[in-house]
């Protein structure tokens, strides 16, 4: 059955990891009825995020869920359960020259289902959108033993794409995704990286403007300190040209996966408007490690430990109209600032979902924002 997954220093009683959405469910609805509480375990690579865990029976993992349900290569639509990782994916999807742009931190393992489920999205949002933008079908097991379907396998059928929302980011609280359909994408023919280290903080960031400012814009553009680095993708001729206008150094393609691969124990997310994010960068401690994506507004701060420069660095986003997110952290660090921050305008409507889909919250009690 696999070893069962610590959480916020709680260890789970038992671990199921059923081979069928049905076998999933019937689980579920079990251990809810049992008064049993549930984490939903895919890649196990972001069980720290949320806030602390209050009880642990079963850890419900998704990893035998790993059928590549269906791809069709004219339609550019995939469908997938939910223990897929991405890298399985892609390898799939790389033999009819698609891909599915999604490249969030803290890899390699990541599964389709922990992706919706924590909601993270990489430096190829620039070009392609979030998992969120290209999602366009779920299937959810839910606490009562059902398994409920929303939107659909094509990208024209967006009946309950609102459905599908409410489970993005939710970290199992509302139901465990157990199937996802997304639109892909052809692979690039051209990609080149490229690279440059200004020699102060402004230069950096004017260096990074006019890479946004180009006719043709990189895919992804990642800045940490004051080195950048830009993606750009396209064909020969088109990527050569931006490369030259641009005039970066020409780097290797191993800096995405070796981007991919970061991941800290006390990892914060940041989130606001793009105008304001060199500001809100401005506010970290001196000796924050922190990866920004310009032209998203989001940064990753990798040793965000002391409590009073989180919560002075939250209160700054929040004032920006932004957030500052507790992707991962110690109990204690938890505790001091809260995972999540100021609670949405959106609360009442949100517990009266829960409520409805989870009465006897069963699932992840305590992590979710409601």
């Amino acid at each position: 059955m696999g070893r069962p997954r610590t959480v916020d220093g709680l260890e789970p009683a038992r671990t199921a990891a059923p081979r069928s959405p049905e076998e999933l469910a019937k689980i579920l609805c079990e251990a809810a009825a049992a008064g049993q509480a549930v984490v939903p375990v895919g890649g196990g690579r972001l069980l720290g995020m949320g806030e602390p865990l209050e009880r642990f029976d079963l850890a419900l993992q998704t990893r035998r869920l790993d059928r590549v349900l269906d791809a069709s290569q004219a339609d550019m639509v995939v469908t997938v359960e939910a223990g897929v990782t991405l890298e399985r994916l892609n390898q799939e999807l790389g033999k009819a020259g698609q891909h599915l742009p999604l490249d969030p931190m803290g890899g390699p393992g990541h599964t389709i289902g922990g992706l919706l489920a924590t909601g993270l999205s990489g430096p190829l949002r620039l070009r392609y959108g979030s998992a969120r933008d290209n999602l366009i079908g779920l299937r959810v097991a839910l606490p009562d033993g059902k398994l409920a379907r929303s939107g659909g396998k094509v990208v024209k059928n967006v009946s309950g794409y609102d459905m599908n929302k409410l489970h993005l980011g939710a970290l199992g609280a509302l139901g465990v995704i157990v199937e996802a359909s997304f639109k892909v994408y052809p692979l690039p023919l051209q990609e080149m990286t490229v690279t440059t280290e200004a020699d102060d903080s402004e230069q950096a960031w004017a260096q990074v403007s006019r890479a946004l400012e180009l006719q043709m814009q990189p895919v992804a553009l990642v800045l940490a300190g004051r080195r950048a680095h830009a993606r750009l993708a396209g064909s020969r001729a088109a990527v050569e040209r931006v490369a030259a206008e641009l005039g970066w150094d020409q780097a290797g393609p191993a800096y995405w996966q070796t981007l991919g691969e970061r991941r800290s124990e006390r990892w914060a997310r940041v989130s606001v408007p793009d105008e304001t994010l060199r500001d809100i960068l401005e506010r970290l401690p001196e000796d924050a490690d922190w990866i920004a994506y310009p032209g998203l507004g989001t940064a990753h701060w990798l040793n965000a430990g002391d409590p009073s420069a989180v919560a002075a660095v939250r209160e700054a986003a929040e004032a920006a109209s932004g957030s500052l997110v507790l992707v991962a952290g110690p109990v204690e660090l938890k505790r001091a600032v809260g995972a999540w921050g100021a609670r949405p305008p959106t609360i009442d409507v949100m517990r009266r979902i829960r409520d409805a889909f989870d009465p006897s919250r069963s699932l992840s009690p305590g992590r979710f924002v409601v």
